[in-house]
């Protein structure tokens, strides 16, 4: 299937705006095998070609999430990797350059943001990406490209997680592990959003801000075990799992009979269930799911301002090493971002 070069579009004010046509190549962020951070590398690599209902964006700038660090290191969604090298990112913002066709929800010149379908096609460290139009929504007009990449994964898996699962309404009391993080501090929102009362855990550092997102408490897991000082809560969203100091293990002792406890992070407790069992809780795991029509939903929110998107640092493409570096170190406060070219 052949696309028609579609070469201009309409600005705000309804003005055509011309936009020149992708090069044969681009500059991205590969990696050769899995390892450190080392292994990430920029290169030329071809400009990848959409079809059906794919659109091509040229990306201003990427979000960088944990899976990403986990992929690189042979782990996540590494084993779905095909051939390499590979180009990893899930999270971009930036402008439609191909479209399906002229008429198109999200023609040439949109600016949007969404998830890439990576590691079935390239990644978003990159200059230009293929997005299935169904991973993709309007970027809000308030957010510049750089804020709104720190968005589509971490906000829809808190989405997914305080909405779609936990159902989360008033009076429901709602225990968010690592609440500072990219996913976390959407999570608190969302909760808080829909009228839930939020206990946090956090370090000392974002103990303000937490209450300023909307948790109505928050626990410094540095000095304090969570579980002397909370009551019985309805819901647990455990984005820790039992890779540090058993929170999964205790979080189940705060959950009242019948609660719900979700874990996130993969392999990060493969005993999970059975522990919810014997406690006489439910349990699930998450994974996100990239849906353009909740994306849509979070980015009116993000507009009116109801939430926020927090970015901690921005790095330039080549520096992706650094960045992955910076990452794994665990102290993030919201979101790394990675600067790939001007708006």
């Amino acid at each position: 299937m052949r696309f028609r070069p579609l070469r201009a579009a309409s600005a705000p004010g309804g003005d055509s705006i011309a936009l020149p046509d992708p090069p044969a190549e681009m500059r991205a962020i590969v990696f050769d095998a899995t390892g450190s951070p080392a292994v990430l590398h920029e290169a030329s690599v071809p400009v990848p070609t959409p079809v059906l209902s794919e659109v091509l964006v040229r990306v201003v700038a990427a979000g960088i999430n944990p899976i990403d660090a986990k992929t690189r290191a042979g782990a996540g969604v590494s084993g779905a990797i095909a051939t390499y090298p590979a180009t990893p990112g899930f999270d971009f913002s930036g402008i439609v350059v191909r479209s399906p066709y002229e008429a198109h929800p999200f023609p040439v010149g949109t600016p949007v943001f969404g998830m890439a379908a990576f590691p079935r096609t390239g990644g978003a460290y990159a200059e230009y990406v293929v997005a299935p139009t169904l991973s993709i929504a309007r970027k809000p007009v308030s957010l510049s490209h750089v804020e709104a990449s720190g968005v589509p994964l971490a906000a829809l898996t808190a989405w997914g997680l305080v909405v779609e699962t936990a159902h989360a309404h008033e009076g429901q009391r709602i225990l968010i592990h690592a609440a500072g993080g990219g996913v976390g501090h959407f999570a608190v929102q969302f909760a808080a959003y829909f009228g839930a009362h939020v206990t946090a855990t956090g370090s000392a550092r974002n103990a303000s801000w937490l209450r300023e997102l909307g948790a109505s408490v928050v626990i410094d897991y540095t000095t304090t075990r969570f579980e002397d000082v909370v009551g019985e809560v309805d819901v647990v969203i455990d984005l820790v799992g039992n890779v540090h100091a058993d929170t999964g293990t205790r979080s189940m002792r705060v959950l009242r009979p019948g609660g719900l406890y979700i874990v996130v992070p993969t392999g990060s407790w493969p005993g999970y269930a059975d522990a919810a069992a014997a406690a006489g809780v439910r349990t699930t795991s998450y994974r996100v799911i990239p849906d353009g029509g909740s994306l849509a939903t979070v980015a009116r929110l993000l507009e009116s301002g109801a939430v926020q998107v927090y970015v901690d640092k921005v790095y330039d493409l080549s520096d992706a090493a650094a960045a992955h570096v910076e990452l794994e170190q665990g102290h993030t406060r919201g979101k790394i971002v990675l600067r790939v070219s001007d708006d």
